[in-house]
């Protein structure tokens, strides 16, 4: 199983898995992780091009970073996950959004695809020049900082939001 995955840049061609990776995370009443995925696709081309766009830099708000879009499939082409990577840190990221950002759709979770979707994404993190990448969760998601465990993850001390959230964060060299 594990051979076949790779990550994919948004493709206008995926657009009929994307829906129903989109309508699985809407479904399930969870939080959108990571922020991308928020995005309303009812105009797809125009959604895809926003992705790319942002990992050019162009258009993006003010105070935040480029940052790049791939999406985790399998062999059929399936959308299991997706990851979005921050070319650079801000304050905010430094604190609690880190250089990547990444979910897997509820069905597909427990599968090993998170630890697999990781690896994939530090290769494109080198790719960009970070050295050492900032992968950060909140305290109460175990089975995400199991995954940045499994994938070299360095703890390095918590961030606590507002409301008392923990995040906790770790370095990947």
């Amino acid at each position: 199983m594990g051979n076949q995955l790779r990550l994919v840049k948004p493709v206008i061609d995926l657009e009929k898995e994307y829906f129903s990776f989109y309508q699985e995370w809407i479904n399930s009443g969870e939080k959108m992780v990571p922020w991308v995925i928020q995005k309303d696709p009812t105009n797809f081309p125009e959604m895809v091009q926003f992705l790319h766009n942002s990992a050019k830099g162009i258009g993006i708000k003010e105070g935040w970073v480029p940052d790049s879009t791939y999406w985790l499939v399998n062999e059929d082409n399936r959308i299991l996950g997706v990851v979005n990577i921050r070319h650079q840190l801000t304050e905010l990221l430094l604190n609690s959004g880190g250089h990547i950002g990444y979910g897997i759709r509820p069905s597909e979770r427990r599968k090993g695809y998170a630890t697999k979707l990781l690896a994939l994404s530090l290769e494109i993190t080198k790719e960009l020049g970070i050295r050492k990448a900032l992968v950060v969760c909140d305290e109460i998601n175990i089975a995400s900082a199991k995954t940045i465990l499994k994938n070299g993850g360095i703890p390095d001390s918590d961030y606590i939001e507002e409301d008392g959230n923990v995040i906790k964060r770790f370095w990947i060299e």
